[in-house]
């Protein structure tokens, strides 16, 4: 860089900026700052008020977000006068120059960022151990810097410089409680006009307000993160209170439960035996023997899911399990007419979980997919092996064609007690999110063109840890 001296050249072309022309300028943008606690769409706002037609300071500006911990400055964000023309005033009376605030339509945003200007600059990073003129400066001194006649001498900023085509230029620091933010560069494209003073100090008393701007949205951001944090945290504490009582009546009631229910179960089995096929009585003591294994079944869910499950880690073959829960439901599927279609190729099913847990898993989702189709339909079964963020992952995905899940019972599905079957626990799927979960797995549902489809993620087990 040939020139490093701040200019005041005498030929500038003047921009007719008033005292009350900046007055209102500066309260258009305090009160724009005050209009959103949206960052992205707070740093749009501050860029295009720097480069907007009506204002006329400068014609592109670029927002550069200071990184401590590699020393560097990593482009965000870059804005020219040609991207500006969603931005405009709200809100402003004719007669009070002092009313309004800018505003950014959505789409105009959009255009902003996927502009091939935006996209060099948030392509650039300014390495600032290289000791470079402009950029190392307002770093270093927290002051703005204005260099004219720039020249390009082969370090990242000379790059930077050159790559944007950039003669003279000014940036100044967003700085916020003594602590550097970022900066923002602003130019003049070549045969443009100079950079004069009176720009300057308006562009000071902009970066002045954005600084605070910038950090009061993080700030407000954060406290609805922790207020978010807060509440998940006090609705575990509400369901682990619930499940803690349910629990404790579960355990003093099941025996006294359990005991007639088997004792109910087992004289009308054995009565059943004593009658002809054909006579009412018999009806009457099967529908006993029915409902008894069901309040059976009710009392082990709830046993089950109040509590704390004991997980036996082993190595285990997911494809092995599932087939054996198929292997049980053969019949049950062909009584309801219900073709099976499976998709279970050989390859390393392997994970270390507990085998009869995710036997659980299969029999609760396949008992909800034959329930969804009572007059028949297609069942579909499959493994499949992905990569997520370069953890292998297993897939075992079971799909309906039962119609599907309405969208307000999808948002309950998962829900302790929830159900939408007129003997349901509403059990069934808690169980299988938890044990799930336990596993270090994800569950995911969603509807298809036919039916739902419930999805298991379950991570890999590595070759070492079964070898070992």
């Amino acid at each position: 860089m040939a020139d490093t001296s701040t200019k005041q050249t005498s030929d500038a072309v003047p921009v007719p900026l008033s005292l009350a022309g900046d007055l209102s300028l500066l309260y258009l943008f305090s009160s724009t700052l005050l209009s959103t606690m949206k960052l992205n769409k707070l740093l749009h706002l501050i860029l295009s008020a720097l480069v907007c037609e009506n204002n006329g300071l400068f014609g592109r500006s670029m927002l550069f977000l200071y990184n401590q911990k590699t020393n560097t400055l990593q482009g965000m964000l870059g804005i020219c006068r040609e991207n500006t023309a969603g931005f405009h005033v709200v809100d402003s009376d004719p007669d009070n120059p002092l009313s309004g605030f800018w505003d950014l339509e959505t789409d105009a945003l959009t255009l902003q960022q996927q502009s091939p200007f935006c996209a060099d600059v948030r392509g650039t990073r300014i390495d600032l151990s290289d000791g470079c003129q402009l950029v190392t400066r307002v770093v270093h001194d927290r002051k703005l810097c204005c260099l004219a006649d720039l020249d390009c001498q082969g370090c990242d900023e000379c790059d930077f410089v050159e790559r944007f085509g950039i003669s003279t230029c000014a940036a100044v620091p967003l700085v916020t409680r003594n602590n550097l933010i970022g900066i923002i560069i602003v130019d003049n494209p070549s045969g443009q006009q100079k950079i004069t003073g009176e720009q300057l100090q308006v562009l000071q008393l902009f970066a002045n307000q954005a600084g605070m701007a910038i950090e009061n949205t993080r700030l407000y951001r954060n406290l609805e993160e922790a207020h978010a944090e807060l509440s998940e945290a006090r609705q575990r504490l509400v369901h682990g209170a619930h499940l803690a009582a349910i629990g404790e009546m579960a355990a003093s009631i099941s025996h006294e439960l359990k005991t007639p229910l088997i004792t109910i179960g087992g004289f009308a089995a054995r009565l059943e035996r004593t009658l002809p096929e054909d006579t009412p009585q018999r009806h009457y003591l099967e529908t006993i023997i029915n409902e008894s294994h069901r309040l059976e079944r009710l009392l082990g869910d709830i046993l089950a899911f109040s509590r704390k499950p004991t997980i036996c880690y082993q190595p285990c073959n997911l494809k092995a399990v599932v087939e054996e829960c198929l292997a049980d439901y053969r019949l049950t599927l062909d009584d309801r007419k219900i073709t099976l279609e499976t998709a279970l190729p050989a390859g390393r099913w392997k994970l270390l979980g507990d085998a009869g847990q995710l036997k659980q898993v299969c029999i609760n989702l396949l008992t909800n997919a034959q329930e969804a189709m009572p007059n028949g339909g297609r069942l579909r079964v499959g493994l499949a092996g992905i990569e997520e963020q370069g953890r292998p992952l297993m897939v075992l995905s079971i799909a309906d064609t039962g119609g599907g899940i309405p969208e307000e019972t999808m948002k309950k599905l998962l829900t302790p007690f929830f159900t939408t079957k007129r003997h349901g626990t509403g059990l069934g799927l808690a169980i299988v999110s938890r044990i799930v979960q336990n596993h270090g797995g994800i569950l995911r549902v969603s509807n298809t063109a036919e039916g739902a489809e419930f999805k298991i993620v379950l991570p890999q087990a590595p070759t070492e840890v079964l070898e070992g």
